[in-house]
């Protein structure tokens, strides 16, 4: 309790720059001789602590004490509050305390330079009780379960022991240990409908989690060359890899790469109406020519 204690008055002493031994006595409901003996210990190990007497007195650091004197560097400490910008977005407990002590201990006054949310553009508070949920479920060790929709729209009933949120391409998903599968599973969070957390423990599973793998089920993947408008580039280069893409001469664009085949692979090409064409292989153009038929259909 001490040594907790001793980090937390030289916290408080870098972000307020004054405290009376009172006011600290009564912050850790101890005695005012025991912040004394504590001013003593932290003076012994070289911390440059003191009290002044008087009016405007009190425990005080030497104005020179930052932590920029140690091994962390200041990129590296820009690094660190970066981080737990990014943590204090995502409501992680105690983010918002700890940010605002390294604060002090850097003696950074502007930390607010980035603003992060990982909710989507005009996204309900739906989607952030989720997220809240899932949290609390990894944290407290809670099997969470919910109803999922998988690549096809298959729908299955869903008891989890979840261990890590991993956000990659533009999307949040959750790996926990699926009961229904008896495996690791990764989940798509935009996926998952009536997540709820549970009131059962459970004790974490020796197996470490493995690397995110694609969410649902594997999907065959087929070669594909295609050939975008130019005004699609903007999401040709948000979507795709730099080192997939040829510009044309006229300003088009090619993309070479394996992409997903079935239905959900079609679905998303079409999600380009005319500005792309598939250029090989001749079963994806088929399979194409038929769904815009099927659509042509519908809309007479």
């Amino acid at each position: 309790m001490q040594m907790h204690r001793l980090f937390e008055i030289v916290y408080l002493l870098l972000e307020h720059g004054s405290m009376t031994a009172a006011a600290l006595a009564q912050r850790f409901e101890v005695s005012t001789r025991t912040i004394q003996r504590d001013i003593d210990a932290l003076s012994a190990a070289g911390i440059p602590v003191y009290a002044a007497r008087g009016r405007g007195g009190g425990v005080r650091l030497l104005p020179e004490f930052v932590l920029s004197k140690s091994l962390l560097s200041t990129r590296e400490q820009d690094e660190i509050l970066f981080a737990l910008q990014s943590l204090h977005a995502t409501g992680a407990a105690g983010a918002s305390d700890t940010l605002s002590r390294l604060s002090g201990l850097f003696r950074r006054s502007h930390v607010d330079w980035i603003d992060v949310d990982f909710s989507r553009w005009g996204s309900e508070d739906e989607e952030r009780r989720v997220f809240a949920v899932l949290k609390e479920g990894i944290l407290s060790g809670k099997v969470v379960a919910f109803e999922y929709y998988n690549t096809n729209g298959q729908h299955s009933s869903r008891e989890t022991e979840p261990m890590r949120l991993g956000f990659k391409s533009g999307g949040w998903y959750l790996q926990a240990w699926c009961r229904q599968k008896q495996a690791y599973r990764t989940f798509k969070i935009s996926r998952m409908d009536a997540v709820r957390l549970t009131d059962e423990t459970f004790v974490p599973r020796l197996e470490p989690v493995p690397v995110m793998d694609d969410p649902g089920d594997t999907l065959p993947m087929m070669p594909l060359r295609l050939r975008f408008a130019p005004e699609m580039a903007f999401r040709v280069y948000d979507e795709f890899e730099r080192s997939k893409i040829t510009r044309n001469a006229d300003g088009s664009l090619d993309v070479s790469i394996a992409w997903p085949a079935g239905d959900w692979g079609y679905g998303y090409l079409l999600s380009f109406g005319a500005a792309v064409e598939v250029l090989e292989p001749l079963e994806a153009r088929q399979a194409l020519r038929q769904a815009a038929q099927r659509i042509a259909k519908i809309y007479g």
